[in-house]
Protein backbone atom coordinates (compact mmCIF):
# COMPACT_ATOMS: atom_id res chain seq x y z
CA UNK A 1 0.00 0.00 0.00
CA UNK A 2 2.83 2.37 0.93
CA UNK A 3 4.56 1.55 -2.48
CA UNK A 4 1.36 2.20 -4.83
CA UNK A 5 0.60 5.54 -2.32
CA UNK A 6 4.24 7.08 -2.18
CA UNK A 7 5.35 6.92 -6.48
CA UNK A 8 8.49 6.16 -4.84
CA UNK A 9 10.63 4.07 -6.95
CA UNK A 10 13.03 2.96 -4.22
CA UNK A 11 9.92 1.65 -2.56
CA UNK A 12 8.71 0.11 -5.28
CA UNK A 13 12.25 -1.68 -5.89
CA UNK A 14 12.41 -2.74 -2.16
CA UNK A 15 8.73 -4.29 -2.40
CA UNK A 16 9.69 -6.04 -5.47
CA UNK A 17 12.64 -7.90 -4.05
CA UNK A 18 12.52 -10.89 -1.79
CA UNK A 19 15.78 -10.25 -0.34
CA UNK A 20 16.09 -6.39 0.37
CA UNK A 21 12.25 -6.50 1.69
CA UNK A 22 13.66 -9.21 4.11
CA UNK A 23 16.63 -7.10 5.31
CA UNK A 24 14.75 -3.91 5.44
CA UNK A 25 11.79 -5.25 7.55
CA UNK A 26 13.58 -6.10 10.90
CA UNK A 27 13.41 -3.66 13.71
CA UNK A 28 10.88 -1.38 11.41
CA UNK A 29 7.47 -0.97 12.11
CA UNK A 30 4.28 0.67 10.25
CA UNK A 31 5.73 4.18 10.98
CA UNK A 32 8.40 3.52 9.29
CA UNK A 33 7.52 3.07 5.65
CA UNK A 34 5.50 6.22 5.75
CA UNK A 35 7.71 8.35 6.96
CA UNK A 36 10.77 6.94 5.03
CA UNK A 37 8.89 7.08 1.83
CA UNK A 38 6.37 9.92 3.00
CA UNK A 39 3.51 8.47 2.16
CA UNK A 40 0.39 10.03 2.32
CA UNK A 41 -2.72 8.08 2.75
CA UNK A 42 -6.23 9.51 1.44
CA UNK A 43 -8.17 8.94 4.30
CA UNK A 44 -7.33 6.94 7.91
CA UNK A 45 -9.85 4.46 6.66
CA UNK A 46 -7.53 3.11 3.87
CA UNK A 47 -4.70 3.37 6.27
CA UNK A 48 -6.53 0.87 8.47
CA UNK A 49 -7.91 -1.35 5.87
CA UNK A 50 -5.04 -3.67 5.27
CA UNK A 51 -4.27 -4.10 8.78
CA UNK A 52 -4.88 -6.94 10.87
CA UNK A 53 -6.27 -6.79 14.17
CA UNK A 54 -3.32 -6.11 17.43
CA UNK A 55 -2.53 -9.64 18.92
CA UNK A 56 -3.12 -10.13 22.13
CA UNK A 57 0.34 -10.23 24.72
CA UNK A 58 0.06 -13.01 26.84
CA UNK A 59 2.00 -12.41 31.33
CA UNK A 60 2.23 -15.07 33.40
CA UNK A 61 0.90 -14.49 36.45
CA UNK A 62 2.90 -13.59 39.09
CA UNK A 63 0.64 -14.29 42.54
CA UNK A 64 -1.00 -16.56 44.40
CA UNK A 65 -4.77 -16.13 44.94
CA UNK A 66 -4.65 -17.37 48.13
CA UNK A 67 -2.13 -14.79 48.87
CA UNK A 68 -3.53 -12.05 47.00
CA UNK A 69 -7.44 -12.50 47.07
CA UNK A 70 -9.15 -10.99 44.48
CA UNK A 71 -6.09 -9.85 42.67
CA UNK A 72 -3.89 -10.86 39.89
CA UNK A 73 -0.12 -9.78 39.66
CA UNK A 74 1.88 -9.21 36.57
CA UNK A 75 5.47 -8.27 36.54
CA UNK A 76 6.30 -6.27 32.98
CA UNK A 77 9.61 -5.19 31.75
CA UNK A 78 9.00 -1.59 29.48
CA UNK A 79 10.36 -2.18 26.11
CA UNK A 80 12.37 1.06 25.17
CA UNK A 81 15.59 0.82 22.70
CA UNK A 82 16.38 2.58 19.39
CA UNK A 83 16.57 1.56 16.01
CA UNK A 84 16.94 2.89 12.59
CA UNK A 85 17.16 6.46 14.06
CA UNK A 86 13.63 6.64 15.82
CA UNK A 87 13.39 5.77 19.63
CA UNK A 88 11.16 2.41 19.90
CA UNK A 89 8.17 1.37 22.65
CA UNK A 90 7.11 -2.09 23.46
CA UNK A 91 3.25 -1.75 22.38
CA UNK A 92 1.72 -3.34 25.65
CA UNK A 93 4.36 -3.13 28.04
CA UNK A 94 4.34 0.91 27.57
CA UNK A 95 0.73 0.79 27.59
CA UNK A 96 0.67 -0.51 30.74
CA UNK A 97 3.52 1.50 32.28
CA UNK A 98 2.02 4.98 30.91
CA UNK A 99 -1.36 4.18 31.22
CA UNK A 100 -4.21 6.04 33.37
CA UNK A 101 -4.91 3.78 36.07
CA UNK A 102 -8.69 5.50 36.33
CA UNK A 103 -9.29 3.85 33.02
CA UNK A 104 -10.31 -0.03 33.12
CA UNK A 105 -7.33 -2.09 30.95
CA UNK A 106 -9.33 -5.00 28.72
CA UNK A 107 -7.83 -8.27 29.49
CA UNK A 108 -9.10 -12.11 29.83
CA UNK A 109 -7.69 -15.31 31.60
CA UNK A 110 -5.80 -17.99 29.51
CA UNK A 111 -4.91 -21.52 30.72
CA UNK A 112 -1.97 -22.89 30.06
CA UNK A 113 -2.28 -26.87 30.23
CA UNK A 114 1.44 -27.59 29.90
CA UNK A 115 2.59 -25.57 32.58
CA UNK A 116 1.61 -25.55 36.04
CA UNK A 117 2.78 -26.12 40.00
CA UNK A 118 2.80 -29.86 40.51
CA UNK A 119 -0.19 -30.85 43.22
CA UNK A 120 2.55 -32.79 45.09
CA UNK A 121 3.60 -30.49 47.87
CA UNK A 122 6.30 -32.83 48.62
CA UNK A 123 8.17 -32.59 45.33
CA UNK A 124 11.30 -30.71 45.24
CA UNK A 125 11.29 -27.46 43.02
CA UNK A 126 13.86 -26.24 40.63
CA UNK A 127 12.54 -23.00 39.14
CA UNK A 128 14.93 -21.08 36.71
CA UNK A 129 13.69 -17.82 35.56
CA UNK A 130 15.75 -14.96 34.84
CA UNK A 131 14.27 -11.24 33.89
CA UNK A 132 10.59 -11.37 34.17
CA UNK A 133 10.91 -14.77 33.62
CA UNK A 134 10.93 -15.05 37.48
CA UNK A 135 6.65 -14.00 37.46
CA UNK A 136 5.60 -17.57 37.94
CA UNK A 137 7.72 -18.46 40.48
CA UNK A 138 6.88 -15.84 42.76
CA UNK A 139 3.48 -17.18 42.27
CA UNK A 140 4.59 -20.55 42.31
CA UNK A 141 6.66 -19.71 45.84
CA UNK A 142 3.44 -17.85 47.25
CA UNK A 143 1.47 -20.81 46.68
CA UNK A 144 3.73 -23.60 48.53
CA UNK A 145 3.74 -20.76 51.45
CA UNK A 146 0.39 -20.97 51.75
CA UNK A 147 0.05 -24.63 51.22
CA UNK A 148 2.59 -24.75 53.78
CA UNK A 149 4.02 -27.67 51.37
CA UNK A 150 7.03 -29.57 52.45
CA UNK A 151 9.04 -29.66 49.31
CA UNK A 152 12.22 -27.56 49.45
CA UNK A 153 12.40 -24.71 46.93
CA UNK A 154 15.41 -23.92 44.67
CA UNK A 155 15.54 -20.59 42.48
CA UNK A 156 17.75 -19.29 39.78
CA UNK A 157 17.34 -15.92 38.95
CA UNK A 158 19.54 -13.69 36.53
CA UNK A 159 19.41 -10.13 35.11
CA UNK A 160 22.00 -7.44 34.16
CA UNK A 161 22.51 -5.44 37.58
CA UNK A 162 21.91 -6.54 41.56
CA UNK A 163 21.58 -2.87 42.32
CA UNK A 164 19.15 -2.49 39.84
CA UNK A 165 17.81 -5.80 38.30
CA UNK A 166 16.89 -7.87 41.59
CA UNK A 167 13.24 -8.62 41.36
CA UNK A 168 11.27 -9.34 44.78
CA UNK A 169 14.66 -9.09 46.34
CA UNK A 170 12.71 -8.32 49.41
CA UNK A 171 10.40 -10.56 49.25
CA UNK A 172 12.73 -13.37 47.91
CA UNK A 173 15.05 -12.53 51.01
CA UNK A 174 12.39 -13.06 53.15
CA UNK A 175 11.84 -16.48 52.07
CA UNK A 176 15.21 -17.97 52.65
CA UNK A 177 15.04 -16.39 55.90
CA UNK A 178 11.76 -18.52 56.63
CA UNK A 179 12.48 -21.06 55.10
CA UNK A 180 9.97 -21.61 52.17
CA UNK A 181 13.24 -20.77 50.44
CA UNK A 182 15.73 -23.45 50.69
CA UNK A 183 18.23 -22.03 47.69
CA UNK A 184 19.04 -19.91 45.00
CA UNK A 185 21.61 -18.99 43.25
CA UNK A 186 21.75 -15.36 40.93
CA UNK A 187 23.37 -14.36 37.85
CA UNK A 188 23.82 -10.65 37.36
CA UNK A 189 25.83 -10.64 33.94
CA UNK A 190 27.45 -6.61 34.19
CA UNK A 191 28.49 -7.09 37.48
CA UNK A 192 31.87 -8.55 36.48
CA UNK A 193 34.20 -8.55 33.41
CA UNK A 194 33.10 -12.02 32.32
CA UNK A 195 29.23 -12.19 31.59
CA UNK A 196 27.97 -15.05 33.72
CA UNK A 197 24.37 -16.42 32.99
CA UNK A 198 21.80 -19.03 35.21
CA UNK A 199 23.52 -21.93 32.91
CA UNK A 200 26.53 -21.30 34.21
CA UNK A 201 24.72 -21.50 38.03
CA UNK A 202 23.49 -24.65 36.67
CA UNK A 203 26.74 -25.88 35.60
CA UNK A 204 28.20 -25.01 38.79
CA UNK A 205 26.09 -26.95 40.99
CA UNK A 206 25.89 -29.64 39.20
CA UNK A 207 26.16 -32.05 41.78
CA UNK A 208 23.48 -30.82 44.01
CA UNK A 209 20.86 -30.28 40.79
CA UNK A 210 21.21 -33.90 40.14
CA UNK A 211 20.68 -34.95 43.24
CA UNK A 212 17.77 -33.03 43.63
CA UNK A 213 16.56 -34.65 40.50
CA UNK A 214 17.16 -38.22 41.58
CA UNK A 215 14.82 -36.68 45.12
CA UNK A 216 11.73 -36.31 42.05
CA UNK A 217 12.38 -32.75 41.80
CA UNK A 218 10.52 -30.80 39.11
CA UNK A 219 12.09 -28.57 36.89
CA UNK A 220 10.34 -25.13 35.40
CA UNK A 221 11.98 -22.66 32.89
CA UNK A 222 10.44 -19.45 32.47
CA UNK A 223 11.36 -16.33 29.48
CA UNK A 224 13.44 -16.17 26.90
CA UNK A 225 12.92 -19.15 24.13
CA UNK A 226 15.57 -18.12 21.30
CA UNK A 227 18.75 -18.35 23.44
CA UNK A 228 18.22 -18.36 27.45
CA UNK A 229 15.96 -21.46 27.37
CA UNK A 230 18.41 -23.43 24.97
CA UNK A 231 21.44 -22.62 27.14
CA UNK A 232 19.44 -23.74 30.09
CA UNK A 233 18.39 -26.90 28.53
CA UNK A 234 21.84 -27.70 27.47
CA UNK A 235 23.28 -27.22 30.74
CA UNK A 236 20.77 -29.38 32.26
CA UNK A 237 22.06 -32.33 29.84
CA UNK A 238 25.21 -31.74 30.95
CA UNK A 239 24.64 -31.79 34.47
CA UNK A 240 23.21 -35.53 33.89
CA UNK A 241 25.86 -36.20 32.39
CA UNK A 242 28.76 -35.45 34.43
CA UNK A 243 27.22 -35.47 37.79
CA UNK A 244 24.79 -38.77 37.00
CA UNK A 245 27.67 -40.28 34.80
CA UNK A 246 26.04 -40.74 31.83
CA UNK A 247 26.79 -41.08 27.88
CA UNK A 248 25.47 -38.37 26.14
CA UNK A 249 22.62 -40.47 24.88
CA UNK A 250 21.78 -41.67 28.42
CA UNK A 251 21.13 -38.30 29.35
CA UNK A 252 18.93 -37.43 26.48
CA UNK A 253 17.17 -40.34 27.59
CA UNK A 254 16.97 -39.32 31.16
CA UNK A 255 15.93 -35.77 30.43
CA UNK A 256 13.09 -37.53 27.67
CA UNK A 257 11.90 -39.46 30.93
CA UNK A 258 11.62 -36.27 33.17
CA UNK A 259 9.04 -34.84 30.23
CA UNK A 260 7.66 -37.52 29.82
CA UNK A 261 6.73 -37.45 33.78
CA UNK A 262 5.58 -33.65 33.30
CA UNK A 263 8.60 -32.71 35.97
CA UNK A 264 10.69 -31.00 33.03
CA UNK A 265 8.24 -27.66 31.87
CA UNK A 266 9.15 -24.76 29.98
CA UNK A 267 7.29 -21.68 29.66
CA UNK A 268 9.39 -19.53 26.95
CA UNK A 269 8.67 -16.98 24.51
Amino acid sequence: ACARLSGSDELKALVADDEKIKSYLPGRGLVDPIVDFKVKFPTTEYLIAPLKQLQPRLYSISSSPKAHKGEVHLTVGKVTYDAHGRSRKGVCSSYLAEHDTARPVKVYMHHNKAFHLTDNDEAPLIMIGPGTGIAPFRAFLEEREARQSKGENWLFFGDQHVATDFLYEEQISGWMKSGVLNRIDTAFSRDQTEKIYVQDRILEQSEDFYAWLEKGGFIYICGDASRMAKDVDAAIHKVVETAGGKTEDEAKAYVEALKKAKRYLRDVY
